[in-house]
């Protein structure tokens, strides 16, 4: 009896594996495809369907045991020798079968065949997973399948389970009851999937998968892409694959040459990331001969593959005093080093220089040397340091351009103002008629303070060629760089003005401002400059006080979320919104939801409408 239903069990594992084309690609936020897929234990057809309503076979349920074997999971789907008659050595399952039949999961039939193409029920597949959990006849000293029956049931393994005992098992149940395996406690009292992949620890005490660990377990690379990047995949890619730019889902055309990529197979999913950044190498560590992370360009990398540490290294391509360019993946780890043409063609860096100074750096002899440099924030959010001919040509908020010659030579140099404008549409994928690229970067700016944004902040906005200090295009058209200057008011500090003592006489100003942030107070007197406020309440203060100033009110009648409401009107909230309530002459720092309930009375302050960038910046609570 329990022969037999070994056998049966074994089929519906491989039927998880034998699916029609056609199917949607694999959405990674489910979590039991994703699980299952990730550790290779049921991964559809070569083109990711896995056709859940149909039926298991013994032979299919068969491989996905032994996948979910801690012994067999890298069995070949080929034997050396066959089983069974039935699974001849040409059978797509008879390694998976041999393998399973090694294990003690599965047996044939009396009259010596296995019926690999026989679906398979419910019991017969509940008493392959009970021994994957370390359970064996002997701890079912009833009859078969009532003993198991019971197991299953009490260690929970029928939790989300649809199948009737007797009838075929479905693709959709068997997912199901080995997503059940993963987090349940074999014999032993650990959690399978922990014991399946001791390294990882991926179910935590509560009994919930880290699925992301499992994802990252299951990506290779990385590897940099080429103009045929395609082939260089071990999986052919069609609708059914999912592609990610940048954390963006993308379609295939837009991964580019010089793209950094990770992949898995199973999952059929690509993961790309462009990041670069060109500058001089200066330093290494531990050391040049093993460099775990690099400095290039002031800011300093780690180094995320052993092919970018060779090229780093005192063996490889790049030597200290270098222009290189690092192509950078997960984390802005170094995945590679672009080589050739590649390296002295690394394109431009655009930001705002936030200090200038003096820098030490190494030539290609290896002489130490210093150099006047600027350090910028780009518009991908990260600080860079250049050598230059002269830090007195730059001031801190200066437009600059870091462009790398042919040579390899990169130079320094204001950026040209540009003229722009027009409305970014609801989905912040468009400015006026120019599209947003996938990877825009865009930078809010004031005086030598930036910012980086994304296309989401400014959806629905409207840009006049004053608000744009730099755009760039790429190739395609579209919008890659974008500066702005001083849009957002997201670099500025709001906070309630509680009093200002005017202390000016005759000819002699002099004006002490004291102003509530959350629950802290702020004395700060101005000489020689009086603000355009006049009385106390909400404020925007710029800069490190360069200017204070009064804020717009509207009332609310509900608040949550993002989202405040001003009778029909729906208004935008800073995602850094300060929720205030009043009482007895004082403001008292609160959370959204302590005020959204009970007789409060709610009043919105503003730095300016949602189509002129501003948001809802306080809210105060009566």
């Amino acid at each position: 009896m329990k022969k037999r239903l070994l056998s049966g069990l074994l089929a519906a594992v491989m039927a998880l594996s034998l699916l029609p084309a056609g199917a949607a690609a694999m959405d990674l936020t489910d979590e039991k495809a994703t699980v299952l897929a990730a550790l290779d234990i049921m991964a559809g057809d070569e083109n990711g369907d896995l056709d859940l309503g149909r039926s298991v076979t013994r032979a299919e349920f068969a491989t996905m045991a032994v996948r979910a074997h801690t012994s067999g999971r890298y069995a070949s789907a080929a034997a050396g020798v066959s089983p069974y008659y039935d699974v001849p050595l040409s059978h797509w399952a008879s390694g998976y079968v041999a393998t399973a039949t090694q294990l003690g999961l599965v047996a044939g039939y009396l009259d010596g065949l296995f019926r690999p193409d026989q679906t398979i029920t419910l019991e017969e597949g509940v008493t392959i997973v009970l021994q994957l959990l370390g359970y064996t006849t002997e701890d079912f000293p009833g009859g078969w399948p009532a003993s198991q029956m019971t197991a299953y049931r009490s260690l929970g393994l029928d939790a989300g389970m649809t199948a009737v005992q007797g009838q075929p098992l479905t693709r959709k149940d068997t997912q199901q009851l080995f997503y059940n395996l993963l987090t349940t406690r074999d014999k032993s009292g650990s959690y399978y999937l922990n014991v399946l992949e001791p390294a990882l620890q991926a179910v935590d005490a509560g009994g919930h998968i880290n699925a992301l660990a499992l994802i990252n377990d299951a990506m290779e690379g990385p590897v940099v892409a080429t103009a045929q990047w395609q082939s260089q995949l071990p999986f052919s890619l069609n609708a059914n694959s999912t592609l990610y730019r940048n954390g963006a889902q993308v379609s295939a055309g837009a991964i580019q040459p010089q793209d950094v990529l990770y992949y898995s197979a199973s999952l059929r999913a690509v993961w790309a990331y462009s990041d670069k950044v060109t500058g001089t190498y200066t330093a290494a560590t531990p050391s040049l001969s093993s460099p775990s992370s690099v400095t290039v360009a002031g800011r300093t990398y780690t180094v995320g593959s052993t092919a970018a540490q060779l090229a780093l290294s005192d063996v490889g391509g790049a030597r200290l005093g270098d222009t290189v360019t690092l192509l950078l993946g997960r984390d802005g780890a170094v995945a590679a080093v672009a080589g050739g043409e590649s390296a002295a063609s690394g394109g431009s860096v655009v930001g705002l220089v936030t200090s200038t100074g003096t820098g030490s750096y190494t030539d290609a002899n290896g002489d130490r040397y210093t150099s006047p440099t600027v350090t910028l924030t780009a518009t991908d959010g990260g600080s860079y340091t250049y050598p230059v001919s002269s830090a007195a040509s730059f001031d801190a908020g200066d437009l600059v351009i870091a462009s790398t010659r042919d040579s390899g030579q990169t130079t320094v140099t204001r950026g040209r103002a540009s003229s722009l404008s027009g409305r970014v549409d609801a989905g912040g994928a468009k400015l006026g008629g120019t599209p947003f690229a996938d990877d825009v970067q865009i930078l809010d700016t004031y005086e030598s303070s930036c910012l980086r944004v994304y296309p989401g902040r400014l959806a629905g906005a409207s840009l006049s060629s004053g608000d744009v200090r730099y755009y760039s295009t790429n190739a395609a058209g579209e919008i890659d760089r974008l500066v702005l200057d001083d849009y957002t008011g997201d670099l500025h500090q709001y906070a309630i003005l509680t009093d200002i003592q005017d202390l000016s006489y005759e000819m002699t100003i002099n004006v002490i401002y004291t102003y509530q942030v959350g629950d802290q107070t702020v004395t700060y007197p101005s000489s020689g400059v009086r603000y355009p406020v006049n009385s106390t309440g909400p404020v925007q203060i710029k800069g490190s006080v360069d200017g204070i100033f009064p804020l717009k009110s509207v009332k609310l009648t509900s608040a949550a979320g993002d989202t405040a409401w001003a009778n029909n009107q729906a208004w935008t909230l800073a995602d850094d919104v300060a929720v205030y309530f009043y009482e007895n002459g004082d403001y008292y720092a609160a959370d959204l939801s302590y005020v959204t309930g009970g007789d409060w009375s709610l009043t919105g302050y503003y730095d300016d409408t949602a189509a002129n960038g501003g948001r809802i910046r306080i809210i105060i609570a009566r």
